[in-house]
């Protein structure tokens, strides 16, 4: 069983992304064995013309974004995390839907990001307001797929611990995060936040991230990671393109928390 997070600077053209995708996928589907790939957070369309998210969003279950996913995780023959995708929310914004297929293409999990990104940055970009056209999440999301238990996470997700503490409650052995971390909130804390997810919620940590210049200046940071239970960097992408992988081994999840029973030691006085 093997984990996989792709790495790319997409672009805002979903027929782009998603041929590029199709080249990067295509070879797991000659791989033998149980395989979950995540992808980046907004990987069929990233800083488009302002409305663009909207504008794409489709209705739960329809619609050629959601089908070409589908489509892809049958191609590849792996559960895929497929970034985030725009869902159509009833007030006009979107959510930001981090969808799950299965191998025969089929829809097994869905997480809107909870924690939308309000905050300004001394980068090209600045201001970010994500809750302008992102409808925020309501629900926390661990599912069944072929290699264990997952817990759903997005990007800035990544800063509040108490949602991996729940998903680990409610036992997710993977947790995945589709990405697009600034450049340079990236290079202060993502390594650093991803390893104490992992450690001290004793999982898998898949963080897939976008990385470069995108079309309107937008600076991502890279370093798609995944980390071992005990915060042992198994594989970083780096700043270039590409996909790394690593091998999911359920016993090292209980070996490490038979060598240190943290889980089993939490106090939380009132």
């Amino acid at each position: 069983m093997r984990l996989y997070a792709l790495q790319c600077c997409s672009s805002a053209e979903p027929e782009e992304n998603l041929a590029r995708l199709r080249q990067q996928l295509s070879p797991l589907g000659d791989q033998p064995g149980d395989k979950l790939v995540v992808l980046p957070e907004c990987v069929l369309a990233f800083d488009g013309p302002k409305g663009q998210w909207q504008s794409l969003a489709e209705p739960l279950g329809e619609g050629p974004l959601q089908a070409r996913m589908a489509e892809l995780a049958q191609l590849a023959g792996c559960t895929l995390v497929a970034g985030t995708l725009p869902i159509l929310a009833d007030d006009g914004r979107a959510y930001a839907a981090s969808l799950v297929f299965d191998q025969s293409g089929q829809r097994v999990g869905r997480y809107d990001k909870l924690h939308l990104f309000d905050v300004t940055i001394g980068d090209n970009t600045g201001h970010y307001r994500e809750s302008d056209t992102t409808h925020p999440g309501q629900q926390i999301e661990v599912i069944e797929t072929s290699l264990g238990r997952v817990g759903l996470a997005v990007c800035y997700d990544l800063r509040f611990p108490e949602l991996f503490r729940e998903m680990t409650a409610r036992g997710a052995e993977i947790l995945v995060l589709p990405s697009a971390f600034t450049r340079v909130t990236g290079d202060a804390h993502w390594e650093a936040l991803l390893k104490a997810r992992a450690i001290e919620n004793q999982v898998y940590m898949v963080a897939a991230g976008q990385v470069g210049v995108h079309a309107n200046g937008r600076q991502t940071w890279g370093h798609s990671m995944i980390v071992d239970p005990w915060g042992e960097l198994l594989a970083d992408a780096g700043e270039e393109e590409g996909m790394i992988d690593a091998p999911f081994n359920r016993e090292r999840i209980q070996e490490v928390r038979q060598a240190m029973p943290c889980l089993n030691h939490i106090r939380l006085p009132l």
